[in-house]
């Protein structure tokens, strides 16, 4: 059983400053979050694209956001559960709740955030056939240990970021035998650098680049052995491949927390804005997954709602103390 603080789900960029809020309170977090890594959407879908609301600068990537706020809440030895989507919830007598993971994995805290942005993120998937008799024998949703794909012919299929960059990446380090990059349009959504990288590596021969075509069968003996690609103009295209790699982005959904008696609207989290509190005493909903009222879906949006929040949280956890702001100019950051 982990125990702690404040049970944070949810480990994007708003989870990550209220660790930090929390900190200066000498509150201690953990958080949850169902992809592998901490960020959320800035790290899995957008880590390269910058960001412009962020008071302070006036453009920033969004993995480069992460990265800083990571070191700014490193002062108070956050804990992670990551790769594991909180499933349940439950209340103890002595009023903590305990979040369990699908994995198993307990959790037990007085308060509890949910800062899940717009829940848990699952990947959209082509509309192949064959496409579920091949996952984890050659087909993957998502780039966890790009070592995996040394020396093989990978088909990814995408035109955004993600499939930009890791067409680059597992070209550049060498670690494909071969990249062939499918989209069914004939522009990109992705960034106009790494854009402008793919051609110059398709015209170079380093990446074969398949525009204006999609993805529709797969094939193979027990494991994936060709993906078949159809043209708009040349039809039918055969590749033989040991990798198929659709990046399609994540498609997100409440999931198992819609089911924990919080007051939904809308696939959100109904809050109070006075502390953004939920229905239920001690959980809090932080971020894109709450609404109220001329609610707007920013990042900087979600950093105030979790300075606040901290504070109602710190209130709950002592009620014998009387919490008095203190200026980080003046006070400086101690960390644990």
């Amino acid at each position: 059983m982990i125990e702690t603080d404040i049970i944070i789900i949810g480990a994007g960029p708003v989870g990550l400053f209220t660790v930090f809020e929390a900190g200066l309170l000498k509150l201690r977090c953990h958080l949850i979050d169902s992809l592998p890594q901490a960020g959320g959407q800035c790290s899995e879908i957008y880590p390269k694209k910058p960001i412009y609301d962020i008071p302070g600068f006036p453009s920033i990537l969004a993995g480069e956001l992460i990265d800083n706020l990571m070191e700014q809440a490193a002062p108070f030895k956050p804990g992670f559960t990551l790769g594991e989507a909180a499933v349940s919830i439950e209340k103890t007598e002595d009023e903590k709740f305990i979040v369990t993971t699908i994995k198993g994995t307990k959790h037990i805290a007085p308060t509890v955030m949910i800062a899940g942005g717009l829940g848990v993120f699952e990947p959209r998937k082509p509309p192949i056939d064959a496409l579920p008799q091949f996952e984890d024998k050659g087909v993957e949703y998502i780039i966890k240990d790009p070592t995996i794909y040394q020396d093989k012919v990978c088909v990814i299929a995408g035109g955004g970021d993600s499939a930009l960059d890791w067409s680059i990446f597992l070209t550049e380090q060498k670690i494909a035998k071969k990249v062939h990059l499918v989209h069914r349009s004939s522009s990109f959504r992705g960034h106009l650098d790494s854009v402008q990288k793919v051609i110059d590596m398709a015209e170079k021969g380093e990446i074969n680049l398949i525009t204006e075509a999609e993805v529709t069968g797969l094939s193979g003996n027990g494991k994936l052995e060709n993906v078949h690609v159809t043209h708009q103009k040349d039809g039918e295209i055969v590749i033989a491949a040991d990798h198929f790699i659709p990046l399609f982005g994540l498609k997100p959904s409440l999931g198992p927390i819609a089911e924990w008696g919080l007051e939904i609207e809308k696939s959100a989290i109904k809050v109070n804005t006075l502390d953004y509190s939920t229905n239920i005493p001690g959980i809090y909903a932080i971020g894109d997954v709450n609404t109220y009222e001329n609610k707007l879906k920013l990042i900087l949006c979600g950093f105030h709602e979790g300075t606040l929040a901290v504070q109602s949280a710190f209130a709950r956890i002592h009620p014998e103390k009387k919490n008095v702001l203190k200026y980080t100019t003046v006070n400086g950051v101690q960390g644990f």
